[in-house]
């Protein structure tokens, strides 16, 4: 079967490359048992490619069931896929089939793979390993002949560098990887997604169907699309509703699309560094404090570097004056070191004919009194607007409120 018929027959619009390749994967893979690791943003239609996979395979007369494994809870995981014994735990007053047993001979869809707990994934692991497991609450070992789609949103080589993620049920399951492109990476297919939408709901609606013209029609195609195919049908059934002009110009369009966050934000909140896993806004702002203290710290040494040697290169660009050198505090007066609780004050050593001594340079690192500091001077930036504020702080208008009322800061 071609990609096109394929296409045709699962509603899949798009003619991307990138999307042709994905589809291409899948339709070589789906009739053999190779276990296929769908990787992609939210939203692209990973589902619809475990659905081709299953509708070519051998398997098709089969049963296929989805899984959404971020969405079940840790305790129950178990008991959903393997089944429980009657008695295992509490609330288990019947014996239960799990996924794996009903659907023997079929395919099971994984999806959200990276979200299963370690103690599942290890069962997980068995299962693709040997084709057995054991439901929960008993001991004995059960055969299924099950093919695994599995699916993911995140980066599970990553997670399994953090400890997140069995290391050998990823590559285990990552046998055949294949990866959907995301909407703003195929945007010659926006429009044509677009159309197929809006035409959808005049016809649900019962409502002409809505054109861009050309202006937004180029805004429709260079918008980010963080939300992929979702979001695009979201706005084309938002606008085919309450649209009252069928001729969508770029400044109704513009009503439509979520507004994009600012760049113009705080340095450690606009570009955090990739491979940094920060918990909290404090987290973040430590960082951001520590980072300027090393930057201080590096211009005081060059400072005093060039005070100790006035004849080195680059010397002449930052004239310093003698009295400069007598304006510090003598030995004497530095005899007793300020006391410390962070106990990491950095020496400077000054070497000149007329002094010798050393002066101990105390930063604060108060991270309450720097995040009050930041946040009293976004407020008096936006004169006591709180939504700009948060904006411009990179949080939420809610932890702002929150801040506020702990810091108790009038606005």
């Amino acid at each position: 079967m071609d990609i096109q018929a394929i296409k045709n027959r699962f509603g899949i619009i798009g003619s991307s490359p990138a999307l042709n390749y994905a589809l291409q994967v899948a339709v070589q893979v789906a009739n053999t048992d190779l276990t296929v690791l769908i990787n992609g943003e939210s939203g692209v239609g990973k589902e619809v490619f475990s659905q081709i996979i299953h509708a070519l395979s051998a398997r098709k007369h089969n049963p296929f069931i989805a899984v959404n494994c971020g969405a079940i809870p840790e305790g129950t995981i178990d008991s959903e896929l393997f089944g429980h014994e009657k008695g295992s735990f509490t609330g288990a007053v019947d014996s239960r089939k799990g996924y794996f047993e009903t659907v023997n001979g079929g395919t099971i869809f994984l999806d959200e793979i990276g979200e299963m707990p370690m103690g599942t994934q290890a069962r997980l692991l068995r299962v693709l390993e040997t084709g057995e497991y054991i439901r929960v609450g008993s001991s004995k070992v059960q055969k299924t002949d099950v093919r695994v789609v599995a699916a993911t949103n995140r980066d599970l080589l990553e997670r399994t560098q953090q400890g997140k993620f069995r290391e050998d049920l990823y590559y285990r399951l990552n046998t055949v990887p294949i990866r959907v492109p995301a909407l703003r990476d195929r945007k010659e297919d926006i429009p044509l997604l677009f159309r197929k939408f809006s035409v959808d709901f005049s016809e649900k609606y019962k409502t002409p169907s809505i054109q861009l013209d050309e202006e937004a029609r180029n805004i429709l195609v260079n918008y980010p699309w963080r939300g992929n195919i979702r979001e695009l049908k979201n706005i084309a059934e938002q606008i085919s509703v309450l649209s009252s002009d069928k001729l969508v110009t770029a400044n109704d369009l513009k009503r439509f699309l979520p507004e994009q966050p600012e760049i113009n934000r705080l340095p450690m909140l606009a570009a955090p560094q990739q491979n940094a896993d920060f918990n909290s806004e404090r987290d973040i702002l430590y960082k951001l404090f520590f980072d300027m203290k090393k930057d201080v710290t590096e211009v005081k040494k060059m400072f005093f570097d060039i005070l100790q040697n006035p004849n080195m290169p680059h010397a002449a660009e930052y004239p310093v004056d003698n009295h400069v050198l007598h304006s510090y505090p003598s030995a004497a007066e530095m005899s007793t070191p300020p006391s410390s609780s962070l106990g990491n004050a950095q020496p400077i050593i000054l070497a000149d004919n007329k002094i010798d001594h050393h002066e101990e340079v105390e930063e604060t690192l108060s991270i309450a009194d720097k995040e009050k500091e930041l946040i009293v001077k976004a407020l008096k930036k936006h004169k006591g607007k709180r939504k700009d504020a948060a904006l411009d702080l990179g949080i939420s208008e809610r932890t702002l409120y929150r801040k506020l009322k702990e810091y108790n800061i009038a606005e």
